[in-house]
């Protein structure tokens, strides 16, 4: 079934997982008065592309008719910066999308709150770009981390980088710099976890121009070979 999960978390947010099936030609039925949101649909977005903006649509609208079912239809959208919102922008429940091959994530919040969530698939993208998300501290931490547990490299850094594009999400904002904004608390040991990075939290921090601020990514795998990362709270950063 597409419609994997819908789990309540703390503080009245919801987590949503949708297993990509479907190709966009079944999806757009399912979608709740397609014509508005056939203008929305970006230029490049080919089939695959549009499977996945179409399922991440699909269930944000599952997501709301099951845990606020009395709430009128509200039409997701984008506002200048990329990020989404439904409804009035900072009036209807806060949302981030994320989709990565065959899955789809999204995470709801009430109005007000700043959420991120990523889904990636693990592949060896993070660990070529490493040093341009890293700062020199993280990259000391995991190369001490893969210095005794090789086979976690590629997996390590996929959930890294996923933990920085929420943090990224999370802040909502232009002109972030990933090594200078985005920082996570990685262990200094070099055993991570057991459960690393199967599920688990990693400390994080924003560091921006005004504030500063700490968090905690809660992190997961979906299916083997995917990662997942999200983070909210009930303070904004805009």
């Amino acid at each position: 079934m597409p419609l994997h999960s819908i789990r309540p978390l703390p503080g009245g947010a919801h987590l949503g997982l949708w297993h990509l099936t479907e190709t966009p030609a079944a999806l757009w039925p399912q979608l709740a008065d397609s014509d508005a949101y056939r203008p929305l649909l970006p230029a490049r977005a080919d089939g695959p592309r549009q499977a996945q903006w179409l399922a991440g649509r699909v269930l944000v609208q599952r997501m709301l008719a099951a845990v606020a079912p009395a709430t009128v239809p509200l039409l997701l959208q984008n506002d200048a910066t990329g990020r989404p919102f439904l409804g009035e922008p900072d009036l209807g429940p806060a949302v981030s999308l994320s989709h990565s091959g065959e899955w789809a994530a999204a995470l709801l919040a009430p109005a007000g709150a700043a959420v991120g969530v990523d889904v990636e698939v693990v592949r060896d993208k993070a660990l070529r770009i490493a040093r341009k998300f890293l700062t020199t501290d993280e990259l000391a931490k995991v190369k001490l981390i893969t210095s005794v547990q090789p086979d976690l490299t590629t997996e390590l850094h996929s959930l890294l980088w996923s933990a920085k594009e929420t943090l990224y999400k999370l802040a909502g904002r232009r002109g972030i710099i990933f090594r200078q904004n985005l920082l996570l608390d990685l262990p200094a040991a070099p055993t991570p976890p057991a459960a690393w990075p199967r599920a688990g939290e990693l400390p994080a921090r924003l560091e921006l121009a005004d504030r500063s601020s700490r968090h905690r990514i809660c992190y997961f795998q979906p299916a083997v070979g995917y990662v997942l990362t999200y983070c909210y709270s009930f303070s904004s950063f805009t």
